[in-house]
């Protein structure tokens, strides 16, 4: 429970379907001085999941998993971004910080299962196996961060939002008068909440920054910058280039410091690769699907294959800005069958 709208209204739900419901909230991360308040981790949000707890007769527990976070989560997303990728730190929350250690909670006091407020389903295929399927509200899905889930631990996992729509759920926390119904959506990563990711990064990565320069695609120097920790791959604007032709980054050399720049057909890939991908229960390689690349994205249709461990991705079309970092997750309609970080980007020249 976060104190939110959606675990609040996941947390009722469970009571009125009869469920011994114990809430459990997990402090994950302190705000930094000086940065803005978030909607998420800040005191109130305790209290506010304690007050559902004590409004729906259950009880609550808040426990501490800062220090764990911080080297699982936060570490890593710093040195991501300084080795010039851009990492999707919610994916890897989900599987090595917050089902963990709530199983492990479960365990410790009995419960047969765990609830979140995620916007996904779990469901079974047609031949019985166990997987992550979309929310059937799309606008707020959240199947994409749900990839790298076991199948022992989908066992477990009951999510009570997944097929609800996010207006319904706001309006029936609003009706049951629930602690935190009228907080507003979060966008922002929970420990960079009003501040930009590089003013973060700083705060962590100290002397590790190395400023360098902005390149063209044939690699005349058009800038200098302060940092690749600036940059992602798709960015328009803060390029500090003055006038002239429309140019995005295209690609980020972590090695040298140095930031490549080009027109948008530049950021287009027909293929790319994941290493160490997870498979859904069940499924064969090769095999077709819709690939995500990032989490707001429709997806694309594509093949996956297996080239010696790698899931190789070849999509029918280019798709714009695949990254390096991200997750890559493909869809058979809406089950999830695969998923995994990028770790190769091949230009489409050379695809």
């Amino acid at each position: 429970m976060s104190g939110g709208v959606d675990s609040s209204v996941a947390a009722a739900r469970l009571v009125d379907q009869g469920w011994e419901v114990v809430g459990v909230t997990l402090h994950l991360w302190d705000q930094l001085p000086g940065t803005a308040r978030g909607r998420c981790c800040a005191p109130e949000d305790v209290h506010d999941a304690r007050r559902v707890a004590d409004r729906l007769g259950i009880p609550h527990y808040s426990f501490d998993r800062r220090d764990t976070f911080l080297r699982e989560v936060v570490e890593p997303f710093v040195e991501e971004y300084l080795r010039g990728h851009t990492p999707s730190p919610c994916t890897k929350c989900n599987q090595q910080i917050k089902l963990p250690a709530l199983l492990r909670i479960a365990d410790m006091i009995g419960a047969r299962k765990v609830a979140t407020g995620h916007y996904a389903r779990v469901l079974r295929d047609a031949r019985g196996h166990v997987r992550v399927a979309r929310g059937l509200d799309l606008g707020k899905d959240q199947s994409y961060y749900l990839y790298a889930l076991a199948p022992d631990v989908l066992e477990r996992l009951e999510l009570v939002l997944g097929t609800s729509t996010k207006a319904d759920v706001r309006q029936e926390a609003l009706r049951r008068g629930l602690a935190g119904a009228s907080k507003g959506e979060s966008q922002d990563l929970c420990f960079v909440p009003g501040a930009s990711y590089h003013e973060v990064i700083e705060r962590f990565a100290g002397d590790r920054i190395r400023p360098g320069i902005i390149v063209d695609r044939t690699g005349q120097r058009l800038a200098d910058h302060r940092g690749i920790h600036r940059f992602t791959v798709g960015q328009r604007k803060g390029l500090g280039l003055g006038p002239g032709p429309t140019r995005f980054v295209t690609r980020i050399d972590g090695d040298e410091a140095r930031v490549v720049v080009g027109p948008e057909a530049d950021l287009f890939s027909s293929k790319i690769r994941v290493a160490a991908p997870r498979l859904a229960s069940g499924v064969v390689l090769p095999m077709r699907a819709s690939v995500r690349v990032r989490y707001r994205h429709d997806g694309q249709d594509a093949w996956l294959r297996d080239e010696g461990g790698t899931l190789c991705i070849c999509f029918d079309e280019p798709v714009r800005a695949p990254t390096v970092g991200q997750a890559a997750v493909g869809y058979d309609g809406d089950f999830v069958v695969a998923g995994g970080v990028v770790t190769e980007v091949i230009p489409q020249a050379v695809a």
